[in-house]
């Protein structure tokens, strides 16, 4: 009976020792800038129309391998359009950085952290996140995939909870076709530094 006690006390001294000095191996990747990206598109009743805007720097944490978390920060004075040339593409892009739309004379950046991460499998992640557009926060989720060193992710968003009201039919009566679709999408494209 005592050396089963003994046995059974060495067994949890070497099982605590053990756990003791596991650590978990974390590390954070910055986002390589120049090659990552992010593609916009909006919708209207006649239409859609669609472009990039530039990330200004970010990082993805990671524990054992696995997505942790996070943090975008998006430039917005650099929306552009890609489906329109000459005036009109310059007409659009002044519209979307106007007061009516993003007011990036005063809201130069918006931002996305990550604030919780879920594995959905071997390389995607289902991520809840803060994301601030104008000055207003709100939670949103989405679904994000890494393979090596680059991560995608969809998002769509809905630009009315962050007071961008402009052609929206939810709170303007009469647009017809001139009507501009409340959500709008996001495709990122993420690499990271090595």
């Amino acid at each position: 009976m005592k050396k089963s006690i003994k046995n059974i006390l060495g067994l949890l001294v070497i099982t605590l020792v053990t756990f003791s000095f596991t650590s978990i191996k974390k590390s954070k990747k910055e986002i390589a800038i120049k090659s990552s990206k992010v593609a916009w598109k909006g919708y209207k009743v006649t239409g859609s129309h669609n472009g990039e805007i530039a990330i200004k720097s970010g990082f993805l944490t990671f524990e054992d391998n696995k997505l942790s978390g996070g943090t975008v920060v998006i430039d917005m004075t650099t929306i552009s359009s890609l489906d329109l040339s000459g005036e009109y593409k310059g007409k659009l892009e002044g519209h979307l950085k106007s007061d009516d739309f993003f007011g990036v004379a005063k809201y130069t950046t918006s931002s996305l952290v990550f604030t919780k991460v879920k594995a959905t499998g071997k390389n995607s992640y289902k991520v809840k996140g803060k994301l601030t557009i104008k000055g207003i926060t709100k939670s949103i989720s989405f679904n994000m995939s890494i393979y090596g060193n680059k991560a995608t992710a969809s998002l769509k968003i809905d630009r009315t909870d962050f007071n961008v009201k402009y052609g929206s039919s939810t709170f303007f009566d009469n647009l017809k076709d001139k009507a501009i679709y409340d959500e709008f999408d996001l495709v990122v494209d993420l690499e990271f530094k090595k």
